[in-house]
């Protein structure tokens, strides 16, 4: 039995940490506060994800041709702090995560998914996408640019 726990408790930290190494590397925070903080010292705008990133067909096709490429990390490391807004159906969020998210999700007023919200430093809204657009990451990139002026 004690091996069993034991095993069983390995496991569930190696799954955690593969989540925290695999959110770092892709460079997406999903604390608000902590967004907030990146922003005002980059002198950078925030680009919320707000997403179901388990279970919505065009989140995750977003995620796929647009949010992966190369060519929107590229612009986003210089650009942007990501933050991801997540309502996932399979995985349980820590509680001040979901706390936040819908606070967040009140506050912004995002009503489907996908819905990103470019914010400035100080959290007032440049601009939105709401759904999927289509042109891959340089229509998307493009509509950031526009959100800026």
């Amino acid at each position: 039995m004690k091996n069993y726990v034991f095993r069983s408790l390995v496991w569930i930290i190696a799954v955690m940490l593969l989540g925290v190494a695999r959110a770092g590397a892709e460079g997406w925070v999903s604390d608000f506060g902590k967004a907030v903080e990146m922003a005002k010292t980059s002198n950078k705008n925030i680009l919320m994800d707000f997403t179901g990133s388990d279970w919505c067909p065009w989140c995750i096709r977003m995620d796929k041709e647009v949010l992966d490429t190369k060519e929107f990390k590229d612009y986003a490391a210089k650009k942007l702090v990501l933050m991801l807004v997540d309502f996932p159906q399979s995985k349980q969020l820590p509680q001040k995560t979901q706390d936040q998210n819908n606070d967040l999700q009140k506050k912004y007023g995002a009503e489907g998914f996908p819905t990103f919200i470019l914010v400035d430093k100080n959290g007032n809204v440049l601009g939105q996408q709401v759904g999927y657009l289509e042109g891959g990451p340089s229509a998307f990139i493009a509509k950031i640019e526009g959100m800026k002026k």
